[in-house]
């Protein structure tokens, strides 16, 4: 038992030490984090209301976050639908969200730029901002909303940033994440 669980340990280590070593960056990731994302307008794993779709008024839903992890100094959101027909789907892009920062109200303006600091960018309708759940005919579709707590205070990115360069940008910076799934049919 004591052989098995030190061959684990060393592996363990072995695998981080040549990830770290093979992009040169390394994510931290806070072990048993209470870190966790809600909205006001739906509930994990439950129906997202029509209000917040293509067919209803097609606005952002209130967000909030807490327990927030040590060393957070911005955080990113990314909202994508996985079960798209082409591929994962992105609705909606936001970094650059200072760490004292903890809700997005509903309705966000559809703007690249909001409250003078945070970041919103393009989604896979080709605009910027929020655009909510408009899947084909079927089988509802899963939407993930993602947050990520970052170590440094912006990306460093213009306004309008791709999911690409967003992620390529919170590379060896993220602290902790945590989604919050809504779902939505035809």
């Amino acid at each position: 038992m004591l052989k098995r669980l030190l061959l684990f340990v060393w592996g363990a280590v072995f695998i981080t030490a040549c990830a770290e070593t093979i992009t040169g960056k390394k994510d931290i990731y806070q072990e048993g984090s209470s870190f966790f994302i809600r909205s006001s307008a739906f509930m994990n794993d439950t129906f997202i209301p029509r209000r917040y779709t293509c067919d209803g008024d097609n606005i952002s839903p209130e967000l909030y976050w807490g327990d927030v992890p040590q060393g957070t100094q911005s955080f990113v959101i990314i909202m994508e639908d996985p079960d798209a027909p082409f591929g994962v789907f992105v609705h909606w892009i936001v970094y650059d969200i200072p760490y004292y920062v903890t809700t997005l109200r509903e309705n966000l303006p559809k703007v690249s730029v909001v409250d003078g600091m945070i970041k919103q960018g393009l989604n896979d309708f080709g605009r910027i901002g929020y655009d909510g759940p408009c899947p084909p005919k079927g089988m509802p579709h899963r939407y993930f909303i993602r947050i990520y707590a970052i170590d440094i205070p912006t990306l460093g990115l213009p306004p309008g940033a791709t999911k690409e360069d967003v992620k390529n940008a919170i590379e060896g910076h993220i602290i902790s994440q945590t989604y919050l799934v809504g779902r939505y049919g035809r």
